[in-house]
């Protein structure tokens, strides 16, 4: 029996990401009847103030983009006060039927929280929304060549390759990070349960060291923005929801949308928000946008486009659309990209080739048969390629109850899977289906952060 859910997460921000996933597991426990306590490294979120069942613990920390950047260093690599907060709240409060939901700790918490976490290992679950337990730079992407690595995380090639967005001497210093990681929880012998948002990262978390028998998959949940389908044909904007930094590739969207001679509307915030206001002036770039907003924006859409330069391992904000009625040009790093092609709603592109993007575009522009054939396809088929909300929680319940089911008894002996297949040419992993796994749980932020 389920007594109580501890979530934790570097901090409790109502987002696409993984804080905003953790948020919305917290509301859809607590409203099922489950007690639910969250343990965040920042502040407390006041939107969960207020919610029946559940409790708040806030450590109140900054996140490594914030202070002194050698105490920064210093913290994210180990952080005392995030051990020391996390094994309090153990020591006083565990009991047996209580389940340990970790979604992020690599902002604020630091591999510092895997340590009072191994006692409890057993009842642990470990959602990966993205490659930050195997990957130094948590994308497994190489951002030096812009292109997806297929170097064994922590290896000699991969300590000496310069694959990291800023330079050589902080993907060391991810390197060390990943190292302490690494010493605190072994992820090869580990009790607790990694989950993967999408089939595709098992093979990639398997040759990080993950074992395989202790991964499964359960997809974010999805919302469409709109109930019923964008009539996509009709209209003529193109559409960019995102975080503007270079990594969204939202750059390079401003560029191909003035060559092709397209509008393009922008919503989101971010470092690279004044450069564009500066240099497209074209471009309409809004800002962030409440999700009602959002779906009045979205009736007025051609497409959306997520020209994403790293390994996107979900691709809400591509899920959403398509759902929609609103076609995508998405980006080939995508997880999600071949399933959403494979399905009519999607085309993918290159998003180191602005050129490229330009004139899917244009013809884009120019062709109403595709574009409603791509919306009609998405609107009738997508709902397939993720739940929805109150199905997501019934998977993360059926979860739960089987990691409480196993939770105090011996290991399972027996020959392990190779943790680390080859992924180039005839790549293998896990099974096939829509949940891959040995726990096999019935069948969504990402983005890399520092």
């Amino acid at each position: 029996m389920i007594e109580r859910v501890v979530v934790l997460s570097d901090d409790a921000v109502e987002s696409g990401g993984a804080a905003g996933i953790a948020l919305r597991s917290v509301r859809l426990l607590a409203a099922r009847g489950i007690p639910v306590t969250v343990l965040n490294g920042s502040q407390e979120a006041e939107a969960l103030a207020r919610v029946p069942g559940v409790t708040q613990h806030a450590l109140g920390a900054q996140s490594l983009t914030g202070g002194a950047r050698a105490a920064a260093a210093v913290r994210g690599v180990y952080s005392p006060d995030a051990a020391r907060f996390v094994d309090r709240w153990i020591r006083e409060n565990d009991t047996p039927g209580t389940v340990y939901h970790l979604h992020n700790w690599h902002k604020v918490l630091s591999p510092s929280v895997f340590r009072p976490l191994g006692r409890v290992a057993d009842r642990l679950a470990m959602t990966a929304h993205d490659y930050f337990l195997v990957c130094p730079n948590g994308g497994q992407f190489d951002f030096q060549a812009g292109s997806a690595c297929e170097r064994v995380p922590m290896s000699g090639a991969c300590l000496a390759t310069q694959c990291d967005r800023r330079h050589y001497g902080h993907k060391l210093w991810r390197a060390a990070r990943q190292a302490v990681r690494q010493r605190v929880i072994d992820l090869a012998r580990t009790r607790a349960t990694v989950v993967a948002v999408h089939d595709g990262m098992l093979p990639y978390l398997a040759r990080g060291g993950i074992a395989p028998d202790r991964t499964v998959v359960v997809r974010n949940p999805v919302t469409p923005w709109r109930a019923t389908r964008v009539r996509a044909e009709e209209n003529r904007e193109c559409l960019f929801v995102g975080r503007l930094e270079k990594d969204k590739g939202v750059d390079v969207v401003a560029a191909a949308a003035r060559e092709a001679g397209v509008p393009l509307r922008i919503v989101g915030d971010g470092p690279l928000k004044d450069a564009l206001l500066r240099e497209h002036p074209e471009a309409q770039v809004m800002g962030w946008r409440s999700p009602e907003e959002i779906a009045g924006l979205v009736g007025r859409a051609r497409l959306l486009i997520v020209p994403t330069r790293w390994r996107e391992t979900f691709g809400l904000v591509t899920l959403e659309a398509v759902m929609s009625g609103l076609p995508v040009l998405v980006s080939r790093h995508a997880l999600i990209a071949r399933e959403v092609a494979e399905l009519g709603c999607a085309e993918t592109c290159d998003p180191y080739d602005r050129a490229g993007i330009s004139a899917a575009l244009a013809r884009l522009a120019a062709d109403d048969g595709a574009v409603r054939g791509m919306s009609l396809a998405g609107a009738q088929r997508a709902r397939a390629l993720a739940p929805t909300p109150e199905a997501w929680c019934d998977e993360l319940l059926a979860l739960y109850g089987r990691i409480l089911a196993t939770a105090g008894r011996p290991a399972t002996g027996g020959a392990r899977r190779d943790p680390r297949p080859p992924l180039a040419d005839g790549r293998r992993g896990p099974g096939a289906g829509p949940l891959r796994g040995a726990a096999a749980v019935p069948a969504e932020a990402g983005h890399p952060h520092p």
